[in-house]
């Protein structure tokens, strides 16, 4: 994956949700732009999520990053990239 790809989705306006899949199957809904934060070069990502809690992850295991509709409702699969 790269971080090119992430701030696309990111940085829209007007902001999508999508999930960021993982490479051992987890996944992290991001519903609104400040739910996800990264480092410069964009190897560290900071998924927060409701519960205020918060994953670290790292891009190079991402495998997919899935757009979701702006309702943020998931109604199959729309894959965005993969790497």
């Amino acid at each position: 994956m790269k971080i090119e790809e992430l701030r696309s989705l990111h940085q829209a306006r007007p902001f999508r949700p999508f999930v960021i899949h993982m490479a051992d199957g987890r996944t992290f809904s991001i519903p609104h732009n400040e739910f996800l934060a990264y480092d410069q070069d964009g190897g560290m990502l900071v998924a927060l999520r409701n519960d205020h809690t918060f994953s670290i992850l790292d891009l190079d295991l991402v495998t997919e990053l899935e757009l979701l509709p702006a309702n943020g409702k998931t109604k199959g699969r729309g894959k965005k990239s993969r790497s």
